[in-house]
């Protein structure tokens, strides 16, 4: 993970505080300060610093996304990061996420998709955090988490993207939508399609 030093908020990140984030609920205090915080414009290609801050989601190669900010702070006001958390992120291709949630967990490990995809001898997260849409929940993600450990994520049904949330109980994880919001779908995370009439 690349590591970016913080540095004082500008008049762009306080517009998407004040006109994005605030508007939409976004309002904990521990998420406004990581977002005034960290310079979204250092997680983009050099084409798109001057639109960091838009609320839209902006494309960084390779068919990957940095969602819009309203994403990542619904997210991060979800999950709750806390000091007894040792946190995973799945990156969707730009580090924000993770630069975010770093300092406010005790511990934090990042994988790609395809990392995440992979099978894993630990089950000790108490929190992960997929910075994307999926349309299910792979077992090798589920099968990382601690009892009664968390997942915030973007969940796909019909077409839609929805923030999610779930808690590990038992076996598995059920992700309940809590609000449609735009999120860039991670296609390592698609149902297998099925044959049908």
């Amino acid at each position: 993970m690349t590591v970016v030093e913080d540095r004082p908020i500008t008049a762009a990140r306080k517009a998407m505080i004040d006109s994005q984030l605030r508007t939409s609920g976004v309002n904990a205090e521990f998420v406004l300060r990581r977002m005034s915080a960290v310079a979204r414009e250092d997680f983009v290609p050099a084409a798109a610093k001057g639109v960091a801050y838009m609320d839209r989601a902006i494309a960084l190669g390779d068919g990957r996304w940095l969602a819009a900010p309203v994403v990542q702070g619904m997210m991060l006001q979800e999950a709750v990061p806390t000091l007894d958390d040792k946190a995973l992120v799945v990156d969707g291709g730009s580090g924000y996420l993770a630069a975010l949630v770093a300092p406010l967990a005790g511990s934090l490990d990042v994988v790609t998709p395809d990392e995440a995809l992979k099978a894993s001898r630990k089950k000790d997260y108490t929190l992960i955090l997929i910075d994307g849409a999926v349309e299910q929940l792979p077992e090798t993600l589920t099968k990382r988490l601690a009892s009664d450990g968390r997942v915030v994520c973007g969940l796909v049904r019909n077409g839609l993207t929805r923030l999610a949330i779930g808690r590990m109980a038992g076996d598995d994880v059920a992700l309940r939508a809590l609000a449609e919001v735009g999120m860039p779908v991670l296609p390592e995370f698609a149902k297998a399609r099925g044959w049908s009439f």
